[in-house]
């Protein structure tokens, strides 16, 4: 992580793709100006994901991120699928997004490197 003359430390730059550390890196030095979204379908942002991820379907992204996103945001996503994922990224940015950052891997990399996730267990039927 780059330092200010030696003495603060601040986030690298956001990139176009991003390894898990890369976000994970951002998540520990606790910038919080950063929003993670998961383009999977609903079934599978329920079964697992990224601690903090927000569901936004790749069918919904535009539509959704529209009405709850700034342009300028820093956008990490992720999707099924690294093909997935850059596909999504591309409808943000022709949305006017600039600041989207694919994440390499997904939820997958993210749980390979024993990082956390989330998920809604299912209730027996009592």
């Amino acid at each position: 992580m780059p330092n200010f003359f030696g003495l603060i430390p601040i986030p690298p730059p956001l990139q176009a793709k991003s390894l898990v550390y890369d976000l994970k890196d951002r998540l520990d030095w606790g910038d919080p100006a950063l929003t993670i979204i998961d383009v999977r379908e609903r079934n599978l942002f329920n079964t697992s994901r990224i601690t903090g991820a927000i569901s936004m379907p790749a069918s919904e992204l535009v539509e959704r991120a529209f009405t709850a996103l700034e342009r300028s945001r820093d956008i990490y996503l992720y999707g099924e699928t690294d093909e997935e994922t850059a596909e999504a990224a591309e409808q943000l940015r022709s949305a006017g997004y600039d600041n989207v950052s694919e994440l390499r891997g997904g939820v997958a990399a993210w749980k390979a490197v024993g990082f956390p996730i989330e998920s809604i267990l299912q209730r027996p039927n009592i």
